[in-house]
């Protein structure tokens, strides 16, 4: 019986996307292409993520990337331009959850420390939770088996009575690797139906 249900945030109940900042940034495909496959990479990010400061992560990138300065600068300079607004779906599916009054909800979120309070003024539903787990605030980040058992540890849950929900499919493994049920988001709608499948019907909420 799930007791506990977790969400991750960005791409889950929040949109954000570079791509609002860098859609027209540079002239062409290809150079946007090098800019996100070969400087500003997914991996860097998640150090961020994990507690790295972002004025020093900016600088060192820099270095190593000289001719990025601008393009760089603006990654985390025009970062709350890359908040798109709630994934108005998934936030009702959240709504009847807590109206239902059932089960324990958190959230489990890589994001960093620096940039997470803009969402929290922003986002009203961010207080909804019983408990948040934020990366960058713990300084790890999923994949990392630890951040799951600091939030087991923490809350006191029990895995085979959590269900997680991740839009990564990479921390959708890592979790249920380590005892969780999960289930790897990819729209409102499938989440509703996949949570029937855990006997977790909203659909009176």
């Amino acid at each position: 019986m799930i007791k506990t249900i977790v969400f991750d945030l960005g791409g889950v109940l929040i949109d954000w996307n570079p791509m609002y900042v860098y859609e027209n940034y540079f002239e062409s495909k290809e150079r946007q292409d090098t800019f996100f496959n070969e400087v500003a990479t997914f991996e860097w990010n998640e150090e961020q993520d994990a507690g790295k400061p972002l004025a020093q992560a900016t600088e060192e990138r820099i270095e190593l990337f000289p001719e990025w300065d601008q393009a760089l600068r603006d990654f985390y300079g025009r970062w709350e331009e890359m908040l798109g607004d709630r994934i108005h779906g998934t936030v009702e599916v959240f709504r009847k959850l807590k109206d239902l009054d059932l089960f324990k909800l958190y959230a489990l979120s890589n994001w960093s420390a620096e940039t997470f309070p803009i969402a929290l003024n922003k986002f009203d539903f961010l207080h909804w939770f019983d408990g948040r787990l934020i990366s960058g605030e713990e300084g790890m980040a999923k994949p990392n088996p630890d951040i799951w058992h600091l939030l087991r540890d923490r809350y006191g849950l029990e895995p085979s009575e959590t269900l997680f929900i991740d839009d990564n499919k990479r921390n959708a493994d890592a979790a249920r690797s380590l005892g969780y049920h999960v289930i790897h988001f990819i729209s409102p709608e499938h989440l509703e139906t996949s949570l029937k499948d855990y006997d977790v019907n909203i659909s009176n909420g």
